[in-house]
């Protein structure tokens, strides 16, 4: 699917996996569970799909160039895409700041925060990788 200037997404295939998992999780709990489940049933939901998931892997957060810590993102799919699950009545300004920061600090240039919410699944994608351009990190 082309963006309004015709350009296609980023990781277009990988994304919309996850957005039809993520349906299929949501229809099935709503928001009626714990974070812990719905990441364990998003799972095996990602990898039926044919994806490759990592849950709860640990990479580099960096400064400057430098490693200054480590993160433990909820998932990461195909080495690609960072995802943050949420299951709360909605994302708050919080969680979107904090979950922007992650992604700034890693290496990833693409993020989802997504919330199984009790009304509603809301899905936020995010792209950081115009400041990589600049000062660029090294590998995680």
């Amino acid at each position: 699917m082309p963006t309004q200037g015709g350009n296609k997404l980023l990781y277009e295939d990988e994304t919309y996996k996850i957005r039809n998992a993520c349906f299929e999780i949501w229809k099935m709990f709503g928001g009626a569970f714990k974070e812990k489940i719905v990441e364990r049933a998003l799972v095996k939901a990602l990898i039926k799909r044919d994806l490759r998931v990592e849950a709860q892997k640990k990479i580099n957060i960096y400064y400057d160039g430098e490693v200054v810590g480590i993160y433990i993102p909820d998932i990461i799919i195909n080495g690609l895409v960072l995802l943050e699950i949420k299951c709360k009545p909605f994302i708050t300004p919080e969680d979107e700041r904090q979950f922007w920061l992650y992604l700034k600090g890693s290496n990833y240039k693409l993020g989802l925060l997504i919330n199984f919410g009790t009304k509603t699944l809301e899905i936020r994608r995010r792209i950081f990788d115009q400041a990589r351009r600049i000062a660029p990190h090294k590998s995680a």
